[in-house]
């Protein structure tokens, strides 16, 4: 058991079965004693977090869970959690979510905090890692601040870096439902609201402190937190902000490091107090390590799609941390000479087929989405239409506004604000065709979708440019990913350390060649063969898998193979299909086979023990008569003379392991069921007695054939139609609760069409192949769609979850 088992009975089962209970609840945490992990009311389980402070960032043991619990767990901190630290947003799907801070969050709005009733210094740093929550960070201080009884109604200035203020930053306030939040979008109106001294969060631009002229006002409680503060170092700004504010706070925020040659933004933000320059550091090793964020690898693809030195050199020569959005997008037009290479029509083609090929083996398999970077406006158009040649139109999509001179047939591409934000919605929802997005130097900072898992790069950058945009595809999204991935046709990481020169060497660290996998796969195949020194793996059947079952004598062995096991199935999911995979198949094969009979049959362990990734279950099925192998279970246990031949067996023990084995793949058909969840604890219990000298092998082999009849006994007694009924009135109740928000709904009529598509295209054992799970899950979605229910991806996830349990 782990600190997630705790974390499924409360968020799976007490959340739905006593949700009272939970209306004053703040956060839920769960532990076994060496992890801790706390999250709020319906937050994915992967998404709850670790909580550390200065004194303890170590975790792993008994000592470190309890100053973990001294740290989180005093009145103060879950008083100031609750009041301080807690929203209730509105997502895109109208639903009220609860959000609650992560450490880090908590950590530096204190800090600001304190600074600022403190009254010096007047200034801070903040470098978060890109994607570890910079925007809700900026809500909680916001929140803190302006109700702090010390600072007497402050004003607090939240400043972007866009030129509009329709930024992720502007909509994480607007879900959050800030009361008094105001929107500056002229210098007029910012120049207004301070000259009235208006007490209210304000949102505007950076450009806006470019154009006010003197002093704006001289209050001291004015406190500003400026968005991606490195935007400073241009025209000077942050001389300009200091200026205009003169006895103002003023906080930087960057999820990219400063290097020391930007002396504006370290005089404007940086205290002289503060080590490296840095008021709070939250790096992307921290960020991976509390699972914030994911590694990010890259991939190079033939050297004959890659440009010729010479030219990015030219390229390179007009990218400059100095240039602004518009001068980046009329980069092509300084760079002709680059421009041609890129645009011939032949790279185009090739570069388009790998992409498409690329994406259709490696993201399509688990689901996940794409985003292609060209080089400019006239390439976005270029590489759509031979997209458009080689799949389905209604798969890419064109993110552009439009400019003068532009062709007319551009046109079609162009949408207003309305309509762009309804298409990225739709490459958001996994039930959505749309799978690419082509853009040029839209959607490069600030955009948020955590289906994005692989981009690719087809353009010149550097710098913070560079590691904003490649950190798109660095968010979370369930079990399926495990890494953002960017596939470089330019040959911009040939030179790491140049496309990523910053002071703060370690950044360069941040992304990682996937060769890196390739020469690490040989050595993880060998960490978990070596289980199983001297077993024969040519034997096939219950007979070898016994014998491997012999190496994994208890828990705490079986559950050193399964982190092993789960690093080997990390990276074969990332590399596959590669022909470097070839000479380890038949190993990955019978290690999986393997990991699967030796999973607790309860269903508990679910952080080592999971499902099997995409490609892993397509490899398994692939060849899966090779290994099939009779499951005689009934027999055994309904037919007395065969029941009397096996207790006389000359190796029980051996028999025992066979019968085991037959069970657990027996249980785990049925494993959200309660009774066979009980009968699986029953024989892990047994199990743990036999391995614990508690039960000779002839006792071990007559408890399990007690419990192997058991089973099939409660097998004969779930009457399929009772589990189709049971079903029903799941999916019932689960459409009830969405028809408050969609009035058109007629539940029965919907759960009637779910049932009646099921039944159709389900066939025996579909859930053991990926083919099969594909069939269910396209049907439901066709249905969903039918009564506009598509987008709503929670309603999908549990619709699904039901078909998998009942049917």
């Amino acid at each position: 058991m782990t600190w997630f088992d705790g974390a499924f009975q409360i968020n799976q089962i007490y959340e739905k079965e006593v949700p009272a209970m939970f209306v004053p609840n703040v956060f839920s945490f769960a532990t076994e004693g060496k992890l801790f992990r706390y999250g709020s009311i319906r937050m994915p389980i992967e998404m709850w977090g670790p909580w550390r402070d200065n004194d303890n960032q170590d975790e792993g043991r008994l000592e470190h869970v309890k100053a973990t619990v001294k740290s989180m767990l005093r009145p103060e901190v879950v008083l100031d959690i609750a009041q301080n630290f807690t929203l209730f947003a509105t997502d895109k799907k109208h639903r009220r979510i609860k959000i609650i801070c992560r450490y880090q969050q908590h950590e530096t709005t204190n800090q600001i905090l304190a600074r600022v009733v403190k009254g010096y210094p007047k200034k801070g740093l903040i470098w978060h890692f890109q994607g570890s929550g910079k925007s809700l960070l900026m809500v909680f201080a916001a929140q803190k601040l302006r109700l702090h009884p010390q600072l007497r109604n402050p004003t607090v200035i939240i400043v972007v870096d866009r030129i509009d203020l329709d930024t992720q930053i502007t909509a994480t306030f607007n879900a959050a439902d800030v009361p008094n939040m105001v929107g500056c979008a002229t210098r007029q109106e910012l120049q207004t609201l301070l000259a009235q001294d208006v007490r209210k969060v304000l949102i505007t631009t950076i450009h806006k402190f470019a154009e006010a002229e003197g002093r704006l006002n001289e209050r001291s409680n004015i406190i500003v937190m400026v968005d991606e503060a490195h935007r400073t170092q241009e025209g000077d700004l942050g001389r300009k902000m200091r200026e205009a504010l003169p006895n103002a706070f003023l906080f930087g925020l960057t999820g990219t490091p400063i290097n020391r040659a930007d002396r504006n933004t370290f005089w404007a933000f940086g205290a002289d107090e503060d080590e490296q320059g840095y008021m709070s550091r939250y790096s992307f090793q921290d960020s991976i390590r509390d699972k914030a964020t994911l590694p990010l690898h890259f991939e190079a693809p033939e050297v004959k799609l890659k440009i010729d030195k010479a030219a990015i050199d030219e390229a390179y020569q007009q990218i400059t941390g100095n240039l602004s959005e518009q001068d980046r997008d009329d980069l092509a037009k300084r760079a002709a000479k680059m421009a041609v290479l890129v645009k011939n029509p032949e790279r185009i083609r090739a570069v388009v087929q790998h992409m498409v090929t690329h994406f259709q083996q490696k993201m399509e398999p688990n689901g996940l989405k794409a985003q292609v970077v060209v080089f400019d406006r006239e390439c976005r158009v270029l590489y759509k239409a031979a997209m458009d040649e080689l799949i389905d139109p209604e798969a890419g999509a064109i993110v552009m506004t439009a400019a003068q001179g532009d062709p007319p047939e551009w046109k079609r591409h162009v949408r207003d604000k309305d309509a762009e934000e309804k298409l990225l919605d739709r490459f958001r929802d996994p039930a959505d065709p749309l799978q690419f997005v082509i853009v040029t130097s839209k959607l490069l900072t600030g955009f948020d979708a955590p289906i994005l898992q692989v981009m690719y790069l087809d353009k010149p950058m550097k710098d913070h440019n560079l590691l904003q945009a490649i950190c798109r595809t660095n968010r979370t999204f369930g079990q399926t990913k495990t890494h953002g991935l960017i596939v470089d046709y330019i040959g911009i990481f040939d030179d790491v350390a140049r496309a990523l020169d910053f002071d703060e060497k370690a950044v360069q660290r941040v992304v990682s060649n996937i060769d890196e996998l390739r020469k690490a796969l040989p050595l993880q195949v060998q960490k978990c063969l070596a289980f199983f020194s001297g077993v024969d793996r040519t034997i096939g059947g219950y007979e070898g898998l016994v014998a491997a079952q012999q190496c994994l004598p208890n828990n705490e062995k079986r559950d050193k193979f399964a982190a092993e096991y789960n690093v080997l199935g990390t990276i074969w999911e990332a590399l596959s299909p590669d022909p470097v995979l070839s000479p380890y198949e038949q190993d990955y094969r019978w290690l999986t086979l393997v990991y699967e009979s030796v999973k607790p049959p309860s269903g508990n362990g679910k952080l080592l023990w999971h499902a099997l990734g995409a490609k892993t279950v397509e490899l398994i099925n692939r060849n899966v008569h090779v290994d099939a192998a009779r499951d005689d279970v009934e027999t055994l246990v309904m037919d007395t003379q065969v029941l009397e031949e096996i207790l006389k067996d000359a190796e029980p023990g051996k028999r025992a392991r066979e019968i085991e084995i037959k069970l657990v793949a027996r249980l785990l058909k049925h494993k959200d069921n309660p009774m066979f969840i009980a009968l699986g604890e029953r024989l892990e219990k047994v199990k743990e007695r036999h391995e614990q000298g508690f039960l000779t092998s002839l006792e071990f082999l007559k408890a399990i054939l007690e419990i192997a009849k058991e089973v099939v006994e409660a097998e004969k007694e779930t009457d399929p139609a009772e589990e189709r009924d049971r079903a029903k009135e799941a999916l019932t109740e689960l459409f009830s609760e969405a028809k408050n928000q969609n009035t058109h709904i007629i539940v029965e009529r919907i759960v009637a069409d779910i049932d009646e598509i099921v039944k159709k295209v389900r066939f025996p054992d579909r859930q053991q192949t990926s083919q099969g799970e594909r069939l269910v899950q396209k049907e439901l979605r066709k249905t969903l769609l039918k009564y506009e229910l598509h987008t709503d991806q929670d309603l999908f996830d549990r619709s699904y979850a039901y078909i998998r349990q009942y049917y």
